[in-house]
């Protein structure tokens, strides 16, 4: 059994998932949006990221925490 992290839903698997099957489209638009929000503004910091994807701080947190983004040092740079 797991639980949804986008809508608390706990369902069924045979593996270690973190989405329901409704869920896993709106999270693959998310970071998606994500993803070319940072091909366009490498350098950007989860601040800026939530605010260019329309998205919540603790969202891009959560990519970080399960590996599909990774932190990088780089430069501050006002957008």
């Amino acid at each position: 059994m797991s639980k949804c992290k986008f809508c608390g839903k706990v369902f069924k698997t045979k593996k270690v998932e973190i989405l329901c099957k409704d869920c896993r489209p709106i999270d693959e638009a998310v970071f998606s949006r994500i993803e070319s929000y940072l091909h366009k503004f490498p350098h950007s910091n989860a601040m800026q990221i939530a605010e260019g994807c329309g998205v919540s701080v603790l969202e891009v947190l959560q990519y970080i925490d399960e590996g599909r983004l990774l932190l990088s040092k780089g430069e501050f740079k006002r957008l």
